[in-house]
């Protein structure tokens, strides 16, 4: 009786020449580009590019565990085609000795190269199921190779950049030094909502991948991208700090401080005029939050811990506007802590290339 077996198809679109798509495959200074997820590393990577020669990757998660495969090719035809076995060594996604196959087709269109990817042989839909997100994150590490753009060829941010949340990320992959396309968009337009189920601002856009919210987007941007600083705290107690300041964004200073403040001189709704009811209320309440932040300064430049975090990029965005309308600039003349700290944020390249621009 013969046993079932699943089959994974991936098709992707890379702005390059077939050779060069191709080489990627066979070449290992061009597979330790791309051959591993985001977030990992790869190590040490071999080939043998002949049929019936071997390759191998080592890969590296960010905690140390080491994912290795390796296989035959089995086919080799540049710069058309080529197939390879795929085999995890001890401990990967599938059972030790499990080995699948690899079907690669490239295809010239629209000035660069179809990528048609047959993965078969798997035992279930689970292990097959498994190995999606992996290979399209591989996938994505390889149009950031390949694109002229780099990764701005794959990465887009939704969002209109006068948004703090937009700028706030913004920032975040400007501090890691990781270049994106910035797509304005209005709150809930069709754009928007095919990223994101609830139409906020801003979402992203890793190739094929959607994620939204600002902190799980600059969750993503620090830990896909070694290369640049940690935006997250190194001890317990910085990171709770900043998760504290995070939520307080979300819950509090955001609603006191945008919703019902700069916006109301922004885009005022009834004659063209700011609304000065929900203004009044909303400066009533700053005072005691601007006060929290004071403190939490105190004499240093970040909210937490020794250094820039997700908590500074949160707020950042927010005081800038604050501070452009009468009532916010007075209360913050009696804020030095908060003062000095801006100042500081200010002068980094990630703030100063991420100000929203006039109209």
């Amino acid at each position: 009786m013969k046993t079932e077996t699943f089959e994974l198809k991936l098709n992707r679109f890379f702005r390059a020449p077939r050779e060069r798509v191709y080489d990627a495959f066979v070449k290992p200074e061009l597979m330790s580009a791309w051959q591993c997820p985001r977030g990992m590393s790869v190590v040490e990577a071999s080939s043998d590019a002949r049929v019936g020669g071997s390759y191998r990757v080592q890969m590296r998660a960010r905690d140390g565990t080491r994912f290795d495969v390796g296989g035959q090719y089995v086919e080799l035809d540049r710069p058309a085609r080529l197939s390879y076995t795929w085999a995890w060594e001890g401990g990967g996604p599938m059972p030790e000795g499990m080995q699948t196959l690899i079907e690669i087709d490239l295809v010239e269109r629209d000035g660069g190269t179809e990528l048609r990817m047959l993965h078969t042989g798997f035992p279930s839909a689970e292990l097959r199921d498994n190995h999606v997100h992996g290979w399209s994150s591989c996938f994505n590490r390889l149009n950031d190779a390949l694109d002229p753009k780099g990764t701005a060829g794959t990465l887009t941010l939704l969002g209109s950049p006068l948004s703090s949340y937009v700028r706030t990320a913004r920032m975040g992959f400007a501090e890691k030094g990781v270049a994106i396309t910035l797509q304005p968009v209005k709150p809930h337009s069709p754009e928007l909502l095919a990223v994101h189920p609830f139409g906020r601002m801003p979402a992203l856009l890793d190739g094929e991948m959607a994620i939204w919210e600002t902190s799980a987007i600059l969750r993503f941007a620090d830990e896909s991208f070694g290369d640049g600083p940690l935006l997250t705290p190194g001890r317990i107690t910085d990171r709770v700090q900043c998760e504290q300041w995070v939520s307080a964004v979300n819950c509090y200073l955001y609603d006191t401080m945008v919703r019902r403040y700069v916006l109301q001189y922004l885009f005022p709704k009834e004659g063209n005029q700011p609304d000065r009811g929900v203004i009044d209320q909303a400066v009533a309440e700053m005072p005691a939050q601007l006060a929290a932040l004071e403190k939490a300064y105190g004499s240093r430049d970040w909210l937490a811990g020794p250094r820039l975090s997700f908590a500074d990029l949160f707020v950042a965005p927010i005081l800038f506007y604050v501070e452009q309308f009468p009532e916010g600039r007075r209360l913050l003349t009696d804020m030095p802590a908060i003062r000095r700290a801006q100042a500081v944020i200010r002068q980094r390249p990630s703030f100063v290339s991420t100000a929203p621009q006039p109209a």
